[in-house]
């Protein structure tokens, strides 16, 4: 017989099961984040997909990273690959726009009423008002499939190679090739300089024969690609069919080979509900009970953590290949959350990692496209790949893959290499911290970063048996040391005289090459808790638990400002100097636990979730970055997160949804439960793991993938 708990257990259990018959493709608002600075897209795609396709409404400025702002009412056209949630604009490739008339404008710009735009996972919609033309968009893994329907006047279709998101609009291509097949399609390949240099190859089909093409002149001297206008003997109110497929690296024939077996026929309804069986596979491994607005948060949340890594191989590729791996974010939480509800897909990435590395000689640090643009600093791909390492179950069978990773691993992070803009190992090692008169800018948080990366790196090397590395790493991991100043409590720059930065204003923000930062899209307040590798050793440090407790709480109290000369627009979702809209930020809250203050961390969760992630266009604070902001949310709902995103160790919180249940692999399940969870009743009296007290505030992932109950008793 169930005991009374156990009962209500099972039946708060089986709701949340219950729920999910309303598929989660439903709850998905993927105009959330597309406003303010969120940077996301609406685009239509599948899970891991090379291809998103979605309109284009801007380009030129941060505001268009995406290429996309749900603020505006005019439409540029549609193309085919988006970046979501960054920071830096790129892709928007192959535009098309449908028209009628001469088109107008001569970028074909044109007006859209909003109540005509749709948008679901795997599909978008709109009516083009001033051509009075309706665009229906869905997606496989490589390709896009348009259906577009003329109500009068002559269709017509621009196809545009010159265009892309960002970059010099003249001299952005470097090259373009562009082929007629026959009177059904096109083919050709495009090389681009923009965020990275790469090379894209496409193929494109019509379900009915164009009647003229045009070739349109030049804008700029510069322009290497091609603009035509494909014209179509059309019935008013009559439907054409368009299908364009890609390929990153094998060429217009993996294209077209890409095309044949993803989109054979024209059932435009068949692509859609294929993929809308795609994302409902994918988001239902985590069935949440809620209401309707923490359904739809944490389901967009869910949505967005899947759109990208990226997966470039071509159909008929034995292995994957991920790239857009914004490893300085996902790092923290995206990755750690892979592990728990894809895991099949991990191996791949940390594949792609290693290939990447042997590509350009050292491990991503943030790649686009099969390039690494190195924009941001550390190598953190290394947390990610040891992080799976320690967390395969059969590691064992694969020792050699594994030791022939460690050899990476060592050698990104202690030789030199071309070509690599921030790494001197020789100034780190000599000095034990990147002095501020030596390099150029970031200094204390490459310190740190990196410090970071070396305790990974030691964690590798020991259970390899490697213990002389294992030793040297973890010397390596304790630099954030010589940047923290003992007198004042925080981190602070440090010249090679080992003198520090005078004047010191702990509010300035710093990024990028400049000598008079020493910081990465932060600055000292934000950064001074860079340290998940060793938190004990920071509390230490700042005079015992007492002392740190004090001072973590003055963060969150301090002015609600940015200073600095530099680039400061990515900080932003701001509790005093606390920093929610960038990552540095994202553990912090969860050190409250290691000093007794888990009632604070419930009280600053809470608050991160109201103010910072409302189910709305302008509802993230600031930018998703591939998934990273989605997936502070997606596990701080849960009521855990991964303080220290190597290992294998979660700090409990306090969930924010009354129940789910995870899906594991092999049929297993791991609930969540929140006892009693309202909004008045935010705070944790006490944790059960598998009907047993759970001591401490420590949740192993292995308890997590093992299945089982995870039990929050909530209080007031």
């Amino acid at each position: 017989m169930k005991h009374g708990g156990e009962v209500a257990t099972a039946l708060v259990a089986a709701a949340a099961l219950a729920a999910i018959a309303v598929e989660p493709v439903e709850f998905v608002n993927p105009f959330i984040g597309t406003a303010s600075n969120g940077h996301c897209t609406p685009a239509a795609c599948v899970p891991f997909g090379l291809v998103q396709a979605a309109p284009d409404t801007g380009n030129g400025s941060w505001r268009y990273c995406s290429g996309y702002h749900c603020d505006d009412r005019s439409i540029l056209g549609f193309s085919q690959t988006h970046i979501s949630g960054t920071g830096v604009p790129d892709l928007g490739d192959l535009r098309i726009m449908p028209f009628t008339g001469e088109g107008g404008k001569d970028d074909f710009r044109c007006s859209f009423k909003k109540e005509t735009e749709k948008a679901v996972p795997g599909y978008y919609a709109v009516t083009l008002e001033d051509y009075g033309v309706s665009v229906e968009v869905s997606a496989t893994h490589h390709a896009a499939i348009y259906r577009i329907n003329y109500p009068k006047g002559v269709a017509r279709l621009l196809v545009d190679c010159q265009f892309g998101i960002g970059g010099d609009p003249a001299g952005q291509i470097l090259s373009s090739e562009f082929a007629l097949e026959g009177k059904n399609g096109f083919r050709g390949r495009t090389r681009r300089r923009c965020w990275v240099e790469r090379e894209y190859s496409f193929a494109a089909e019509f379900d009915v024969p164009f009647s003229s093409v045009r070739e349109l002149p030049k804008r700029d001297p510069r322009e290497k690609g091609v603009r035509r206008v494909f014209e179509f003997d059309l019935k008013p109110g009559a439907t054409l069919i368009v299908k364009v497929a890609l390929s990153a690296e094998g060429g217009p024939d993996a294209a077209r080979r890409n095309l044949a077996a993803e989109i054979p026929g024209w059932d435009f309804d068949e692509v859609r509900r294929s993929a809308a069986a795609k994302w409902n596979e994918m988001l239902s491994r985590v069935a949440v009970e809620g209401d309707d607005a923490q359904k739809t948060s944490f389901y967009t949340s869910l949505w967005h953590l899947f759109i990208q890594p990226n997966d470039l191989s071509d159909v008929g590729s034995v292995r994957p290949f991920y790239s857009t791996l914004s490893c300085w974010d996902t790092f923290r939480a995206a990755h750690p959350l892979y592990t728990i509800i894809a895991p099949e897909k991990v191996p791949g990435m940390v594949d792609s990692m290693l290939e990447q590395g042997r590509r350009t000689g050292f491990l991503p640090v943030w790649t686009l496209w099969g390039k690494d643009n190195q924009c941001m600093i550390g190598t953190h791909s290394v947390p990610v790949i040891v992080d799976w390492f320690l967390k395969e179950e059969e590691r064992g069978k694969r020792d050699e893959y594994w030791r022939a990773a460690y050899a990476q691993v060592k050698d990104s992070l202690t030789k030199t290499h071309k070509n690599r803009r921030k790494e001197h190992w020789d100034l780190l090692d000599k000095y034990g911290y990147y002095p501020f008169d030596e390099i150029k800018g970031e200094s204390v948080s490459r310190t740190l970063e990196c410090a970071y990366d070396d305790w990974c790196a030691a964690r590798f090397a020991a259970e390899l048996g490697m213990k002389e590395d294992a030793a040297f790493f973890m010397k390596r991991s304790s630099n954030w040391r010589n940047v923290f100043d003992p007198s004042i409590g925080m981190v602070r720059g440090k010249d090679s005289a080992g003198r520090w930065r005078e004047p010191f204003n702990p509010f300035a923000l710093g990024h990028g090459a400049s000598t008079a930062n020493d910081f990465t899209e932060g600055n000292a307040f934000q950064y001074t808790w860079h340290v998940m590798q060793d938190p004990e050793g920071l509390i230490s440090a700042m005079g015992g638990k007492e002392a740190f407790a004090k001072r973590l709480e003055s963060l969150f109290v301090q002015p609600e400002k940015t200073e600095g000369s530099g680039f400061v627009s990515d900080v932003t979702g701001l509790i005093g100097q606390y920093a929610h809209g960038n990552e540095p930020s994202h553990h912090v809250i969860y050190f409250f636990p290691f000093v007794g203050r888990s009632d604070r961390a419930a009280d600053l969760v809470r608050e991160v979730f109201d103010r910072f992630y409302m189910p709305r266009p302008d509802g993230l604070c600031g930018n998703d970055d591939c998934g990273q902001m989605s997936a502070w949310y997606v596990f701080s709902a849960l009521g855990f997160y991964p303080f220290n995103p190597c290992g294998g160790e979660y700090v409990l919180g306090a969930p924010q949804i009354p129940s789910a249940v995870v899906r594991l692999p092999g049929g297993r399940e791991f609930r969540v439960v929140a006892r009693g969870y309202s909004r008045n009743r935010k705070h944790v009296k006490s944790v059960m793991l598998n009907g047993r007290p759970l001591s401490g505030f420590i949740l192993k992932h292995a308890d997590v993938m093992r299945g089982g109950e995870l039990v929050f008793e909530m209080t007031e």
